[in-house]
Parts: C-alpha cells; sequence; structure tokens
C-alpha cells in the first residue's frame, strides 16, 4: 500500500488528501498505464496496475472516515480507481512461462561435466529436478537421507525442520516417469557418495 499511496503522491505533487477528487483519480490511471518500472524499464503490467489502484481504493475509504476527511473526501470519487473492465480481466488473466522441455533438460545434463565429485553432483540435481519438481530451496537443503531408491517409484522426503520447504510443510515427493536416464544418474551419485547425511547440494 505504501508503495500505491507514494506513486500517487508523485502524480499529484503531494497536494494535501483533502483536495482528492474523482479527476485525480481518473488522471493517475491514465498516468499509471504509461508508467514504467524502475528495474524491468518496461510499462507496469496489468497485474501491477490493478492491485496499486486496489491499495489506492482502499486507503481512500479509510482516510475517507477519519476526522478532519469525512466531510472533504467524496466516497463516490473513490469508486474512479476501479481499472476498466478490459485491464481488470487482462490483471487475473493467466500468464503461461517459459520452460525447458523434458528433451531440453535431457540435452543440457548431456553436455554436463562428470570429471568431478562437484561436477556429477551438479548432474545428479538437474536429474532430481527434473524428476521432483523440486523447488530450489529445498533442493539446496536436501540431504541423501532424504532420498529412498528403494520406493517404486524412488521417494524425497522433504521434512520441514531439516529442508526448506514452502510453508514448512512435510512434502512427501516421488520421482516422476520422465526417464530411467534421469534415475540412474541420481541412484549412481546416491551409491557413491555412501554418506547418508550429506547435503546433496
Amino acid at each position: 500500500m505504501l508503495k500505491a499511496i507514494a506513486r500517487f503522491e508523485d502524480y499529484s505533487g503531494a497536494r494535501d488528501f483533502k483536495t482528492f477528487r474523482r479527476e485525480q483519480a481518473i488522471a493517475f490511471k491514465e498516468r499509471l498505464a504509461s508508467t514504467t518500472g524502475s528495474r524491468s524499464g518496461e510499462v507496469l503490467s496489468a497485474s501491477t496496475q490493478a492491485s496499486t489502484l486496489a491499495a489506492l481504493k482502499d486507503f481512500f475509504r479509510w482516510l475517507a472516515w477519519q476526522p478532519g476527511f469525512k466531510s472533504k473526501i467524496h466516497v463516490p470519487d473513490i469508486e474512479y480507481f476501479n481499472p476498466s473492465n478490459r485491464d481488470a480481466g487482462l490483471a487475473k488473466a493467466v500468464k503461461l512461462r517459459d520452460f525447458p522441455s523434458v528433451d531440453q533438460v535431457r540435452a543440457a545434463i548431456a553436455l554436463m561435466p562428470i570429471d568431478t565429485v562437484i561436477s556429477r553432483r551438479n548432474r545428479a540435481l538437474m536429474a532430481l529436478a527434473i524428476l521432483t519438481g523440486i523447488r530450489d530451496r529445498a533442493l539446496v537443503s536436501l540431504s541423501l537421507r532424504h532420498i529412498d531408491m528403494s520406493k517404486a517409484p524412488p521417494l524425497v522426503r522433504q521434512e520441514p525442520d531439516r529442508v526448506e520447504t514452502k510453508f514448512a510443510k512435510n512434502i512427501s515427493t516421488y520421482f516422476f516417469p520422465v526417464g530411467d536416464d534421469f534415475r540412474r544418474i541420481v541412484a549412481e551419485w546416491v551409491d557413491a557418495s555412501g554418506i547418508r547425511q550429506t547435503k546433496i547440494a
């Protein structure tokens, strides 16, 4: 919310909020639609614009009931922060992200060196990632003791007291049937290690 308020104050020149009128909301929406992000340098996404406008609506609704503002801010004017139906739809649209195919991952692993222990560990990590879809933070905090190759399919126990799982959940992850070659790479690393408490990453 603070960032949304800062954007609005930047637009208004830090005018007193008591001067707020619908015209300001309309003009701010137009300004927001052409604002570029400081990091990306690209126009703010529809979802960022929608969340900014929603935060400002909440702020002004709260402000309209505070002493000194009740008679100054007209509640119906706050509704002009609503995005258009088109923009609201864009903000809610599910955006598909590019991701490598199984064959691309297989090709990448095939090009990885295997001449050192670290390089073989890295290759096993890549294989385990495609086999389980495990989150990166969880992956690098795993120990070999969490991998049970005796199960069919093999099992990875993500114990939150030792593994950095999302929301500290206890998660059991079975290998996906994406290829025996990936499974062999992980099995070879587990068998070669021998030290069950060693971190995989």
